[in-house]
């Protein structure tokens, strides 16, 4: 397998509150994405090093942008009055991660040189275990 930049993601889109679908690729500038396990120390006084067992899977995302209120405005806009789960689609390099997040804040930053951005952290919304496709 070779290795591979992040350049030029062929998929990026979160569903509206409605759950239309919507590409905000040109809208992201960074992005970080997490699928971390949860972990359960098991270590008996009998041990001399740690034993673990894996418990449930999670996924969450922060993506970070350039406002555009045409664009990725729409999608986020209903972040505070709405309770919906989104479809969160990233496709890189030919790998898909899906999943069904809930967003918790859309925050807003104007910079003291002009700049408008965004920041939208979502978690995972419905039990499902994150499988990069």
């Amino acid at each position: 397998m070779a290795k591979a930049s992040g350049l030029g993601q062929t998929v990026l889109s979160v569903d509206t509150s409605a759950g239309a679908p919507t590409d905000i690729r040109n809208d992201v500038t960074n992005w970080q994405m997490a699928t971390p396990r949860g972990v359960q120390d098991t270590t008996g006084v009998d041990k001399s090093a740690n034993e673990r067992l894996l418990l449930l899977a999670d996924m969450s995302v922060t993506y970070n942008g350039v406002f555009n209120a045409t664009g990725s405005h729409l999608v986020f806009r209903t972040v505070p009055s709405t309770s919906v789960a989104r479809t969160c689609t990233n496709t890189v390099n030919g790998v898909t991660l899906a999943g069904e997040l809930l967003f918790s804040d859309y925050q807003l930053s104007r910079s003291d040189s002009g700049e408008l951005t965004w920041s939208a952290p979502g978690a995972l919304a419905d039990g499902t275990v994150p499988t990069w496709a």
